[in-house]
């Protein structure tokens, strides 16, 4: 019988008990997981039964409904996203896309800058004057056949937001950018190399977040050259997207080793504005509010 070690008041006898029954308790657990594990050999159905039945609650799998999930098989979806602003890149045309800063951007947001520069294909980079205003860069590019412009905007020079504007026509996202890291700030990097990249778009499941994540895959070639074994990765999770780029090493039939290129960075939504970059006048399809985090179980991507 185990005694209640808040009822000893000897604090040395009290800490005495407390070692020998969390010992204890230790080995009878590891003694119930052996008898578990000789039982689930002999019978392998009691070992997909337990797995089946414990499924640990995350917050992802308790969710809040929402009416705006879309299922792999939705055919009305399919057949919008088959008409929207991105289906002309899914159909087959190459991107171009320009990348520029606010003026006279900092060492810190002009590096990460080189950094994006590595990771999309084809990218150009072009510095901002201070007369040039974005609206008169956006009409620059359309004028050139550019599909997308991405602009960094920094803050005490430190990169802090990035404008994602998609064109002819539209859509223009904001996003709040956080935990930038350089490539040669990660421990054991790899180099880039000129490969274009595989991408991997990981939980964009609502209708907005197809819409984010299609944004994002019209920045990149549809054909990867898998030779150069590069991946991409923009993971959504709880509304933070956090990139990665990795090279993947096969050592065995079995086995896969990633070894991380860089850079590494988080994005978060703030706004999604139909047609082009307009402040004043723009109507715009989600903004972010304070009072819509309800819940921690609240999602929108």
């Amino acid at each position: 019988m185990l005694v209640p070690t808040s009822e000893i008041k000897n604090k040395a006898k009290r800490g005495e008990v407390y070692a020998k029954q969390r010992t204890e308790k230790g080995k009878a657990k590891r003694q119930r997981r052996q008898e578990q594990k000789k039982e689930e050999l002999a019978n392998p159905e009691l070992r997909e039964a337990r797995l089946r039945e414990n499924v640990p609650a995350t917050q992802e799998n308790t969710r809040e409904f929402d009416e705006a999930i879309v299922n792999e098989a939705d055919e009305e979806v399919a057949e919008d996203e088959g008409e929207d602003e991105f289906a002309a890149y899914f159909n087959g045309q190459t991107p171009k896309v320009l990348i520029t800063t606010t003026p006279n951007a900092g060492k810190r947001t002009t590096g990460f800058v080189k950094e994006l520069v590595s990771v999309i294909p084809d990218i150009e980079y072009i510095k901002r004057g201070k007369k040039f205003e974005l609206q008169q860069i956006i009409q620059f590019c359309k004028n050139r056949d550019y599909t997308d412009l991405v602009v960094v905007t920094e803050d005490h020079k430190e990169p802090t937001h990035v404008t994602l504007i998609h064109l002819p026509e539209g859509p223009t996202a904001h996003f709040r950018l956080t935990r930038v890291k350089g490539g040669k700030e990660i421990s054991g990097h790899a180099r880039a190399t000129s490969h274009y990249p595989e991408l991997i778009l990981n939980q964009f499941s609502t209708r907005l977040g197809h819409t984010v994540g299609r944004m994002f895959a019209a920045l990149f070639p549809q054909v990867p050259e898998f030779q150069g074994r590069q991946v991409a990765t923009f993971h959504n999770q709880r509304d933070f997207i956090f990139f990665r780029r990795h090279r993947y090493v096969f050592k065995s039939g079995k086995r896969v080793d990633l070894q991380e290129i860089g850079p590494r960075f988080t994005l978060r939504l703030r706004w999604l504005q139909k047609g082009l970059y307009d402040p004043l006048n723009g109507e715009y399809e989600w903004a972010y509010k304070a009072d819509l985090e309800t819940s921690r179980r609240r999602v929108f991507l």
